[in-house]
Formats: C-alpha cells, structure tokens, sequence
C-alpha cells in the first residue's frame, strides 16, 4: 500500500507593498462601526470591474488607477468567503484581458511594470484555489496570456524586478489552476506552457524556479503525456541539481517533481536514476526540510519497488540507518514514507540484515499498532521482507514481533492478508538453526525473552518437535507461569498459546485420550436387554424388574466381581439396585448388550455417575463427550468438578481447553484466577501426557 503522493496546491501570497506613493492599504472600518454587508462588498467589487472593463484602463496613463483597483481585488480576493462573490460580480473576464502587456519598444510602459499583469496573475490564482472556478477562468481565454507571459523572459532585454514577480506568480496560477484538473493540466500542454516552465528551472531568481517547479509538479501528477513533455524538454539534470540546492525550498520542489515524474512510469524512473539523483536524494534524508525528507524516503520506495539492482544501491549509499531513524519520528506522514521505503529494500536479502543491523525491527514492530492504516501496512510489509532472512527471525521474536502480528488489529484487507503470509513464512522457517537458536534463548536469555520465544513456538513449533521446546527445554513452564499471572494480559496471551499447542499436538478426539477398559468386548445384541427368556439374573431398580443375563454382565468388573467374588449377590435371583433411575439403569444396560448407546444431554450427567460406579470406561467416554457439548462460561467450573468427582478424564481435558479458548468470556468471571490456579497441575499433565512424556514423571 504506497503513499500517495499528492500535486502541489498553493494559496498566493498577497503582495503587501506596492509601488512608490501608489501603495494602498485596505481601508480599516472605524471603531463601533458595524462591519460592512455583503452587498456593500457587491459594490466595491462592481464599481473596480466597471473601472477594468472601462475603454481607458487599457491606457497607459491609467495604468495606475487600474493597478489600484487590481491591488483591492486581490485583498478581497484573500477572503475565502468572498470569493464565490467576486467571481459573481464578473472579475473574471474583466482580469483576463488585461493579462495582455502593452508593449512599447523592449519595455513595459510605465512606472507600474509588470505589476498590472502580476496582480491579474495574482487573483486569478486565488480564484482557482476553488475547483469550481478552474475552468471559469480557462474559458475566459486566460491560458494563452498566461503561456506568453511565462515567455516574457526571453523578449525583454532587462529583466526587473516587476518581471520576476510575474514570472513567479503566473508559474503559481498555473499550480492552481491545474491543480487535480486533468483537463486544464492538458490544455496547458497544447497550450505550449510546458517548455517555458522547464526553462524557467534555470532562471536567476529563486523564487521564480522554486514556482516553476511547483507548476511542473502539478503538471506532472498523474498525467503520463505531461511527464514525457517535461522530460523531453531537459528538465531532469537541472531538477537533479536543484536536489543538491542549500536552499529546503529549492530542493522540496525539486524532489516533489522527480516524484511525480517517476510514479507509475518505470521508464522515467531509469532516466531520473541515469541522471544522478540517486546520491542527492539519499542526501535529502537528512535535510533539515521535513517535507524533503518525506518526499526523499518515498522517492527512494518508488526507486527500490522493481529494481533489485536500484535496491541495493539505494542501501550502499547510506539510505538505511537514516531511514530506521524516520521510524521514530514524532511525525505521521515521515513514519508511514520510510517505513514504505524500507519495506521495499527490505524485500531484497542484502538489505534486510542491514535494516536489522541499524536497529529497524523494534520501530517496525512499534508500527503495527499505528492507527494510520498506511503506516500499517508498509511495516507489515518491511517484516514480511525480513523474516524471509533466518538469521533475522530469532530477533523478530525476540522483539515481541511475532505476538504483535498474531494479534493485532489491522485496519485494511491487503495489511491482514500481508500478516497472513509473514505468519506462514515465521512457520515455514522454524526448524534447523532457527530453531536452535529459540531454543538458546528460551534458556539462557532474560525471562521476558524466554516467555515471548515460548509463545511464539506454541504456534510455529513443528509438531515433531513440541515435546523438546516444551518438555525437555521447559517451554510449558514458561507458559503456565504466565497462564498463572496476576496479569490478565499475560494470562490471556498464554491460554491462546496454550490452547494452540493442544490443538495443533493432538492428533485423535479428546474423547479417545482415556483409556479403553481390558475386558474383551462382546454382544449379545439389542433383542436381549431384558429379555426374560434364558434370564438368570434379575434386577430391581425403582421396583420394576430388569431381565439380565450373566455372561454378558462381565463386561463390567463390578458386575464380574458382584457374580464371582464373595458377595452375596452371587447367588441371588433378584438383586435390588439402590441410588439409580430406572431409564439410566436400561440405557447402561443397552449399552452393556449392545456396545452401543444413544446418550441424550439431559440423561448423560446421571448416567456418567453410573458408568463410572460401574467401571464401564467406554460408557463414560459417550457419557463425557455429550457432557463436553454442554460446557458453557457459566458451568465450566461445576463441569471441572464433576470430572474430578467421577474420574471423567476426557471431560477433563474439555474443561481445560475451553477454559484456555475461551479466555475473553472467562477472565471477567470474580472465580477466574482461583480456577486456572487449581487446575493449573492438570493442565500440566495433560500436556505432559499429549507431548509423550509419562505421567510418572510429572511433580
């Protein structure tokens, strides 16, 4: 997502002094005096465009009232509010046909100069800093005079100073009045206003080149017929030397152009390169012009987008360590313009160890919490660059990179998919040395350090490799130390991490985790629960009479124990069975028979309970999956309890994931901290179980 670099619109400074006694000043309204109306505004304005349109203002000797009148309208013009009005009242036309200069012999008649001409020039780009009056004003006939006078300088013999100030403020009514126009920044083409403005780079005035190369910018924004015309016409190795000017203005303008020239037009980009402007660029970084600086480092991100060479010249030359320096500054526009020039270098192998080097991971990091979406973006995109290089990646983590991509909250489509693949390519690059070096820091470096690469690796790891990062290396201490914290953040960070671990190691249903009872399995079938037919035991649950067969009844151990042990049960018919619904007493039976049962949410607690007193693993294990269904915010700590009570280890480790996924819910809960505290040891072994490693040697 590049910057966008916006043409260059600016208001025309008043002109304050005049000429010699003819110097007028507004008049000041008398003190308790209401302000004027607008209708007396409508008068003044009038009464000057009756004098403009009058036959004699175009005479020499009149010269100086219609200076007067030009001065006036240019104050008025000051005022955005009165615009609108003086355009109403018909300035327009009436400005333009003086735009002509009178003519007699090399000079301008007159004391006054240029300065009827430059006053015109003056308002008319006032006027066009409103959209709506741009083409008003070019269908008023104003661009051919506009085009002659920016020629003046080449058929006059003097140039004086009126003839400066004119050049100068004709160059700004071009800036607005093309200003976003694609149509007029055209005109101004075929009107011829192009080559005169690109000689005028090399006139003696500052001020005059300064506007010249305002014009060109905007000429040149977006407009790829424009671009060739200025370059055609030479301008590029006089703009390179104005890049190099002491003057921040000068060199503002300059780069300003170059960056127009070279957007979206691969081929002006190799002639600026060819031109030298790489250097003077690299140079402006460190200008003491905030505007130079922005405009240089986006110049450089535009220079480094497709050529690789251009890339590593650009880092050569010193642009790195200044551009990391941008990051940190206190301005928005500087951040987002180098973070987009170092996301560019940084998609280069021999520049990211030198973005690194020059300390650019951690304000690149820093960025991705911005809330400009374009700052955003480009950090995004220079850490993609970077963690494609392995010796960077370990330093990436190290910094807290990793959880802020992971978690932060990105503003634009193209920044998250941007994330998606940083992720994938942090994934694809641990193993091998990477890997080592984590598991070195996990170890030796400070503990805030061993707990980020701790928290990284619970989503990067290669499963093959989890039991060693978090059993032999201690990777699952780091993370229940924090899932135990009093900071919610920590803890909160840590059950992501440890949830993600879970679901990424376990490789069957939870359901599958307890194990299987050790008597064989066979089946009668369902035609033979209580069936009285070759029934030799009978049950009595809630006084109605069950039909059972013994050799099917030792799939229970209870019941095999009941039947050969010592117990008096062993010789009974009817064997009263206290404690037990009737229905989950026939759906254990079922499920005895069958091997099979169809265990319902509102029958499974009390039927849990049962399977549970009669040793029936596999029932408890239907039993506990349609418990785990049911798990809620508001139930999972009762839902731990009961697991603990009936050995349900399979709901257990659904309570402990859902307490690890559901951290937002959860963590408002007054009895939070005290669950995750009490169940901290089993969450111990049920990872110590998942990662391979026996419970014998849990503590």
């Amino acid at each position: 997502m590049a910057p966008k670099r916006k043409s260059l619109k600016r208001k025309l400074e008043h002109d304050s002094v005049a000429l010699g006694s003819d110097r007028t000043k507004s008049p000041q309204p008398l003190q308790n005096s209401p302000p004027p109306s607008s209708r007396d505004f409508s008068a003044v304005i009038l009464s000057h465009v009756d004098l403009l349109n009058s036959p004699s203002s175009t005479y020499v000797t009149d010269r100086a009232a219609l200076f007067r009148s030009l001065h006036a309208l240019s104050d008025l013009a000051q005022n955005e509010e009165m615009v609108d009005d003086i355009v109403k009242c018909g300035v327009v036309p009436a400005v333009v046909k003086h735009l002509e200069v009178p003519i007699d012999g090399d000079c301008v008649c007159g004391p006054y100069g240029y300065e009827v001409e430059k006053k015109c020039a003056i308002i008319l780009g006032l006027l066009a800093n409103k959209p709506e009056h741009q083409h008003l004003i070019v269908d008023a006939g104003a661009l051919p005079y506009i085009v002659d006078l920016l020629k003046r300088h080449k058929t006059s013999s003097i140039i004086s100073p009126g003839l400066v100030g004119l050049l100068r403020r004709v160059a700004d009514a071009i800036t607005n009045l093309a200003h976003e126009n694609t149509t007029i920044k055209n005109l101004v083409r075929m009107e011829g206003g192009i080559p005169p403005l690109v000689e005028l780079l090399e006139f003696n005035d500052i001020n005059v080149q300064k506007a010249a190369a305002g014009a060109l910018r905007t000429l040149a924004f977006k407009n790829d017929e424009n671009k060739n015309q200025i370059v055609e016409c030479k301008a590029l190795p006089t703009l390179v030397l104005m890049l190099r000017s002491e003057d921040p203005t000068v060199h503002y303008e300059a780069v300003g152009v170059i960056g127009n020239l070279v957007h979206s037009s691969p081929n002006i980009k190799k002639e600026v390169i060819q031109a030298g402007a790489l250097q003077p660029v690299i140079g402006l970084l460190s200008s003491s012009c905030l505007e130079s600086q922005r405009e240089a480092a986006l110049l450089l991100g535009q220079f480094a987008s497709t050529d690789t060479d251009c890339k590593v010249h650009i880092a050569q030359r010193g642009a790195i360590q200044p551009l990391v320096g941008m990051l940190k500054s206190s301005d928005s526009q500087l951040k987002e313009m180098s973070a987009f020039a170092l996301g560019r270098l940084a998609q280069d192998s021999h520049n990211q160890a030198g973005i690194a080097y020059h300390g650019g991971i951690e304000p690149l990091i820093d960025l991705l919490s911005s809330k400009n979406a374009f700052i955003q973006h480009n950090a995004a995109f220079a850490l993609y660059g970077l963690v494609d290089n392995e010796d960077i990646i370990a330093d990436v983590i190290k910094a807290g990179g990793f959880h802020k991509l992971q978690d932060g909250s990105f503003k634009a489509q193209p920044t998250r998919e941007c994330v998606t693949k940083t992720l994938t390519r942090f994934e694809e690059k641990i193993q091998g040395q990477v890997l080592k070096h984590l598991l070195y820091l996990m170890r030796f470096a400070e503990k805030g350090v061993q707990r980020r690469v701790a928290l990284a690796l619970a989503h990067l790891c290669p499963i093959d490799d989890c039991r060693t990062v978090f059993i032999d290396y201690n990777g699952l201490e780091l993370l229940l130390e924090l899932l135990g914290s009093t900071n919610l953040k920590q803890t909160g960070v840590a059950s992501l991490a440890l949830h993600k671990l879970a679901s990424r190691a376990i490789s069957v249903p939870l359901g599958d985790v307890a194990p299987s009872s050790p008597t064989p399995q066979e089946f009668l079938g369902k035609h033979c629960v209580n069936n009285p037919k070759l029934s030799d035991v009978t049950f009595l649950v809630e006084d109605k009479r069950f039909y059972a067969h013994r050799v099917c009844l030792v799939k229970s151990d209870i019941f095999r124990a009941m039947f050969d042990g010592g117990y008096r049960e062993r010789e009974a018919k009817d064997i009263e069975i206290p404690n037990i619904k009737w229905d989950v007493f026939v759906l254990m039976m079922r499920y005895i028979y069958t091997g099979t049962a169809d265990v319902s949410l509102d029958i499974a607690q009390d039927l849990l309970k049962a399977a549970d007193q009669y040793l029936l693993e596999g029932l408890k294990r239907l039993c506990e999956n349609t418990i785990s269904q049911d798990i809620t915010a508001e139930n999972v700590a009762l839902m731990y309890q009961m697991s603990d009570t009936f050995n349900a280890t399979s709901l257990k480790h659904a309570c402990i994931m859902f307490v690890l996924d559901q951290f937002d819910k959860l963590s408002s809960k007054p009895w939070y901290g005290y669950l995750v505290c009490s169940i901290v040891p089993d969450i111990r072994k049920f990872f110590s179980t998942l990662l391979g490693k026996s419970s014998s040697a849990d503590s």
